[in-house]
């Protein structure tokens, strides 16, 4: 009998375009992350508002993009990720066109609505996209340059907005923001092509729950509820980073309001620099809830080591890098482990519906963690915020390993 042709290479070529499409789409939604935060001081002098109604913009965008997310991963699944990924880039567009014109803070609620519905989206629309168009060597460099290309968006929205704002006005910041959307959205329509695949691709690997599984049979799956849960508590910890960093490390270790302010930076920076080594130590047939355990409780032992360590200065900003770049080491693998779990329990047709839910769990952690440390910090207990970081690590590894377990038994769905 004569033996079957390997499957011929994928150009490296075509497989670097599709991952740098996606991850420009993906830095472009984080850059809106961070659209209105920086302009809070310009709509509280314009507004006459405090920091509880500009602070109440945000938790509109995470709720309306975490909800979404379920949503979006419906329609990627059903109608393709090109075209989903083009309305919520439109979307973000329009959101700054809403800021722009806003003439008072119901003006403001809408965008941050309309921007939170475009970034719904993205999590859902890019990794379906990858998944299917990125051949599976250079997957782990798919999913670290995704991850990258969102840190280089939050780092480049409040520079350009506040620039902006300080130079011509917060409105003219708004069309900034639109026309950033505007361009993102003009690369995407001339990309079109190479971003397209036919909804009935690989229908001979579908499982027969993942040909006809519905929303209700992927929110009842232990490997989605597994993956809500990583999600939600890895950026759970993070989220207190996010909120409260410069606060607790000026108490704790007595910093400068600069070096302090600097932590998150610092932080982030180190995480892309994890990130890029995480691609590379990403391999498809790798155990990759091992690395992930690694890296994340490398992360996790190391905020143990600043709560609880009395740290000189000169060490804290060094402490909060090396923290940063482990946790980014386990990005790559992280995807990678939610791709392997999808395609072994529900099938390559799910991709959408379940990355959707499972970054909602992104969204959740990021709503609730200034909740739940800021009950910490208003009773002067801020080194225990980095103790609550290092046990929501840990109980992310224990989801992790959930499920990796799950995806390998035959007998669960």
């Amino acid at each position: 009998m004569a033996s079957l042709a390997p499957a011929p290479a994928v150009p490296f070529r075509q497989d670097a375009s599709i991952i740098a499409i996606v991850g420009f789409a993906h830095g472009t939604s984080h850059f809106f992350h961070l659209m209105l935060p920086p302009l809070f001081p310009f709509f509280m002098g314009e507004f006459g508002i405090g920091f509880t109604e500009a602070g109440l913009l945000m938790t509109i965008f995470f709720l309306v993009s975490g909800i979404g997310q379920a949503i979006a991963g419906i329609w990627v699944d059903r109608y393709g990720a090109p075209r989903v990924l083009l309305a919520g880039m439109a979307l973000l567009s329009l959101s700054g066109v809403l800021v722009a014109v806003a003439p008072s803070m119901s003006g403001l609620m809408l965008a941050a609505f309309v921007a939170g519905l475009g970034n719904s989206v993205f999590h859902p629309a890019d990794f379906a996209l990858l998944n299917k168009r990125v051949s599976m060597p250079r997957l782990g460099h798919a999913f670290s340059t995704h991850g990258l290309s969102g840190n280089l968006g939050w780092a480049l929205a409040p520079v350009l907005m506040v620039a902006t704002a300080t130079a011509y006005g917060w409105r003219t910041a708004g069309w900034v923001a639109a026309a950033v959307g505007a361009l993102a959205l003009a690369v995407l329509i001339s990309q079109r092509a190479l971003l397209r695949y036919e909804a009935a691709e690989s229908q001979a690997t579908k499982l027969p729950l993942g040909a006809r599984a519905s929303l209700g049979d992927v929110l009842r799956s232990p490997v989605v509820l597994g993956a809500f849960a990583f999600f939600f508590f890895i950026t759970f910890g993070f989220g207190a980073l996010q909120n409260f960093a410069p606060s607790i490390l000026r108490e704790l270790f007595d910093l400068s309001l600069g070096a302090a302010t600097s932590a998150l930076s610092v932080y982030l920076v180190a995480s892309a620099g994890g990130l890029v080594l995480g691609g590379f130590l990403a391999k498809p047939t790798n155990q990759h809830e091992r690395l992930v355990a690694l890296s994340i409780g490398a992360g996790a032992l190391i905020a143990l080591l600043i709560a609880w360590l009395p740290l000189p200065s000169f060490l804290v900003l060094p402490m909060m890098a090396l923290m940063g770049f482990t946790l980014g080491i386990a990005g790559p693998s992280r995807d990678l482990l939610v791709r392997t779990a999808t395609k072994a329990r529900l099938g390559e047709s799910a991709f959408g519906r379940v990355y959707g839910i499972v970054y909602s769990g992104l969204d959740a952690g990021l709503a609730l963690a200034p909740i739940a440390f800021g009950l910490l910090l208003d009773n002067h207990l801020h080194r225990y915020v980095f103790v609550g970081i290092a046990i929501s690590l840990v109980v992310a590894i224990g989801a992790a390993a959930f499920v990796a377990k799950v995806a390998r038994d035959p007998k669960t769905r």
